[in-house]
């Protein structure tokens, strides 16, 4: 994989150019893009020319080359959702994430691949560690993109799972942060209190890095020994449906912590969290249908059986349960907030195993819906595998925490590394 940290340093440093940094993504995805398909458009002729900008690797990311999931509109690339109703639209402007990356120096290389809409229906990507097996969804292209080594930094959106579960498939940091630290202006809706905008890279510093620059916020932490975090060992409701090599990646991950000095407590949630899990299916369906309104009314023999099915169910969804579901939502996140008083993160499953076989479907997103509904910040960690497949684990932080998180993530996987790689 591509560090876009050591990258923008090597730049920094007069080491490398930025049309280098684009020269090794074309390698690799010369090399490998065929069997993993990570892309739905690529220029890098035009990210050649702008990586030969004068100027460009004094910004904050020193022309590290970047991609998007293809729901963010982007002017000079076709943005097309995953579906064929928009093949090859031009929106007339960039989303805002896309234009703040341009801003702060990034070269944009390509859109990766979504699934129809960024829902339910299986792309045609393949996970890098194996092809036979899933690399997740919706922000499939962006996860196998960074794990495949075509591109340090790539973004993604969360609904359910959709940057956590695809991160932890393919072995990459994933960053999810508070509920739309990103800005979401020109990204297509799945549900709109719930999409929130994240990050793919090599590892938890690389994504601290690109969101810092992206967004220049004071999120980097690669500059300073990471404090040792208080963490909740949190097994929620859902725990015995994670596979057993994952129920041991999670104890794992936490005896490591706490062995490296962190102080790890079993946490056990309240139950109205049990509700709120609940109550995310009918906000984010109640929201997508809606979402989607133009698409199902004009061009629903367009749609993917699959997805137009779910839709149509959804229109049964009331107001009244609607409503209900988003007091619910409320009380959650009032009660995981006193709850985690005394906690920096939560450690918890990212995914119920390793990468499902087949790509018929993109894994179950059950330990992430609870996590996107409260706003939190989540962070993939990588390092520990099941056989030749990645097994990621989750820290979870307060809402508007997201440096603490990132920190407390970097502590765990640096933990992790020295035991392992030990």
């Amino acid at each position: 994989m591509l560090s876009a940290l050591d990258l923008a340093r090597r730049i920094e440093a007069g080491e490398l150019k930025p049309r280098d940094a684009v020269e090794l993504c074309a390698v690799a995805i010369a090399a490998r893009e065929k069997d993993v398909g990570a892309f739905v458009a690529l220029d890098l002729d035009a990210a050649r020319r702008a990586a030969d900008a004068p100027g460009l690797a004094a910004l904050p990311l020193h022309g590290v080359p970047v991609a998007f999931k293809d729901i963010f509109a982007t002017a000079d690339l076709p943005t097309q959702y995953g579906s064929p109703i928009y093949a090859g639209y031009r929106p007339p402007a960039d989303a805002t994430a896309v234009a703040l990356a341009r801003r702060a120096g990034g070269v944009m290389i390509g859109k990766t691949v979504t699934t129809q809409f960024a829902s339910l229906v299986p792309s045609a990507t393949r996970n890098p560690h194996n092809p036979a097996h899933t690399p997740g969804g919706s922000s499939a292209g962006s996860a196998a993109a960074v794990a495949a080594g075509f591109v340090p930094i790539t973004f993604g959106t969360q609904t359910a799972g959709s940057v956590i579960r695809p991160a932890a498939f393919c072995g990459v940091a994933g960053f999810k942060p508070s509920y739309r630290l990103i800005p979401m202006v020109g990204v297509k809706d799945v549900s709109w209190h719930l999409d929130t905008a994240g990050l793919f890279g090599a590892g938890i510093a690389d994504v601290a890095f690109a969101a810092a620059a992206v967004l220049d916020r004071d999120l980097r932490v690669d500059r300073a020994a990471p404090a040792a975090p208080r963490i909740a060992l949190t097994r929620t409701h859902l725990w015995q449906e994670a596979s057993a090599a994952m129920q041991k990646a999670v104890e794992t991950a936490g005896r490591i912590a706490a062995a490296a000095g962190a102080k790890v407590t079993e946490l056990t949630l309240p139950p109205v969290l049990e509700d709120a899990y609940q109550a995310q299916y009918t906000i984010q369906d109640y929201e997508n249908v809606r979402a989607l309104a133009f698409e199902y009314d004009r061009h629903r023999d367009r749609i993917d059986p699959l997805l137009r099915d779910h839709l149509t169910a959804a229109l049964t969804i009331t107001s009244d349960q609607y409503d209900a579901a988003r007091r619910t939502a409320s009380r959650g996140r009032q009660a995981l907030a006193d709850a985690m008083a005394d906690f920096d993160v939560v450690l918890t499953p990212s995914a119920p195993g390793a990468a499902p076989q087949g790509l018929g479907a993109t894994g179950n997103p059950m330990f992430n819906r609870l996590w996107t509904l409260m706003g939190a910040p989540c962070v993939n960690v990588p390092g520990l595998r099941e056989n030749e497949l990645p097994l990621g684990i989750q820290i979870v932080g307060r809402f508007g925490r997201d440096r603490l998180t990132l920190e407390a993530a970097l502590f765990v996987e640096q933990a992790i590394a020295r035991k392992v790689g030990g």
